[in-house]
């Protein structure tokens, strides 16, 4: 099997199996978290229904003119304009899906900064 696309399918494997303990509610939507190598996306989600509650990605004109990137730093960053984002859609409590990647470095500095502008875990 090609290596790339065995890593993908690990890859797939680690999330599905996350996916089958996080789950989100009206009052406790799941935060998704994306990373690639140029850009971060998050959003929240209602999984009783299937709806976005709340999106963001640094490829929107707004947070791109800040430069982030997918490093530590510029998860911060993000992290802080998403948790505002999340506290002005009158949201105060998510389930943090960290997709396929494990909580250290830059998911951790996101959800940290998610946490300091007052999104409870």
């Amino acid at each position: 099997m090609n290596k790339i696309l065995k890593k993908q399918e690990l890859a797939q494997k680690r999330h599905w199996r996350l996916r089958k303990k996080v789950t989100g509610t009206v009052e406790r939507p799941r935060l998704n978290v994306k990373f690639t190598n140029l850009h971060i996306y998050a959003q929240a989600i209602d999984d009783t229904v299937g709806r976005t509650l709340v999106a963001s990605a640094t490829t929107e004109k707004v947070i791109r003119d800040l430069k982030l990137k997918a490093n530590t730093t510029g998860a911060q960053s993000f992290g802080k304009i998403v948790g505002e984002k999340i506290k002005a859609a009158g949201i105060n409590s998510i389930v943090f899906d960290r997709g396929d990647r494990q909580y250290h470095g830059t998911v951790k500095a996101f959800a940290d900064a998610v946490r300091e502008a007052g999104v409870q875990f």
